[in-house]
C-alpha cells in the first residue's frame, strides 16, 4: 500500500498506574505514579449515563475525552473508530451463565451493553456526534487494524478522526480463553498533515513480518501481555520518549511500520 501520512493531535490513556499520557512519560522516566481508580471517571458522559454504563463504556469514554480535550477539537465533529478485542467480558460472562441456568431472566439492558459498538454508541450520543463511526475487532491485532482504519479515513476524507482502543479484564471461564487480566484503554486524535496542533507526525507502511517483542521497564510488559489493547504501547512508548520509529502487528504475518516526526 502507499504510505499514509497523518498527524497526532491528542492522546488519552488509562491503565493500572496511569490516568493519562503524562503518567506514562513519568513512569518511563523512572518516577512512580498512583494506582488508577477502579472505575474511569468518563466525565464526558452525563451523570445518569455514567451511573448506568458498564466499565467498558466508562473506560472508552474516559480515554476518548482525554484525547479530544488535548486536541482542542470538538467531539461532535469527529469521525471515530473504536476497537475492542473482546467487548465487555463481564457482561458476556453474565449472559452465558444466565442462559445456561435461567434464560428467561436475561436482562435486555445487559444484552444491549454487550455488543462491540456499545461504547461508540454511548460516546456519539453523549457528544452529539453525527459523523461516521466504526467498531473494529481483530483479536490481538485490533490496535493495528484500528489504526489503519482511522488513518485511511483521515487521508481519504481529509478530516480528523478519533481512534479508541480499549478492553476490560476477563471474568469467569472467559479468563482462560481471553487471558485479559487487567483493564487498559488509550485513544488518539489523528488529523491530516500539516497541522498547527500536531504533537507528532506519523507515517504508516505495511510489510510482511511479525514485530519483535519490545523492551520496556515494568509495569509496561504486563500491561501489554494482560490486555490486547496494550499493543498501542508500541506507539505510545516511542511517543513518550520522542523516538523516531515503532512497529506493530496489523494482522497475522503483516506488520505496520510507524515512522514518527516531532515539531522543533
Amino acid at each position: 500500500m502507499s504510505a499514509l501520512h497523518v498527524a497526532i493531535e491528542g492522546i488519552g490513556l488509562w491503565a493500572p498506574k496511569a490516568t493519562g499520557f503524562d503518567d506514562l512519560v513519568r513512569l518511563l522516566a523512572g518516577a512512580d505514579t498512583v494506582p488508577a481508580p477502579a472505575r474511569a471517571p468518563a466525565a464526558t458522559l452525563p451523570a445518569n449515563e455514567r451511573r448506568r454504563a458498564p466499565e467498558s463504556v466508562l473506560l472508552a469514554a474516559e480515554v476518548a475525552g482525554q484525547a479530544v480535550a488535548q486536541s482542542g477539537r470538538e467531539a461532535a465533529g469527529l469521525a471515530c473508530v473504536f476497537t475492542s478485542s473482546h467487548g465487555d467480558q463481564g457482561i458476556t460472562d453474565y449472559m452465558c451463565a444466565t442462559l445456561a441456568s435461567a434464560p428467561t431472566e436475561l436482562s435486555p439492558t445487559k444484552f444491549h451493553n454487550s455488543v462491540h459498538n456499545a461504547p461508540v454508541g454511548y460516546w456519539t450520543i453523549a457528544t452529539g456526534c453525527h459523523a461516521a463511526s466504526t467498531a473494529v475487532c481483530a483479536h490481538r491485532h485490533s490496535f493495528g487494524a484500528g489504526l489503519l482504519e482511522a488513518a485511511s479515513l483521515v487521508v481519504a476524507e481529509r478530516q480528523p478522526v478519533l481512534l479508541v482502543c480499549s478492553d476490560v479484564a476477563s471474568s469467569g471461564p472467559l479468563t482462560e480463553m481471553a487471558g485479559c487480566t487487567l483493564a487498559f484503554g488509550a485513544a488518539l486524535v489523528l488529523a491530516p498533515t500539516p497541522g498547527v496542533r500536531q504533537l507528532a507526525t506519523l507515517r504508516l507502511t505495511l510489510s510482511p513480518g511479525e514485530p519483535s517483542a519490545p523492551s520496556w521497564p515494568d509495569p509496561l510488559p504486563a500491561w501489554q501481555s494482560g490486555n490486547p489493547a496494550g499493543d498501542i504501547l508500541r506507539l505510545l512508548v516511542p511517543l513518550a520518549r520522542r523516538e523516531p520509529a515503532a512497529v506493530a502487528a496489523a494482522a497475522p504475518g503483516l506488520q505496520l511500520s510507524m515512522d514518527l516526526g516531532y515539531p522543533a
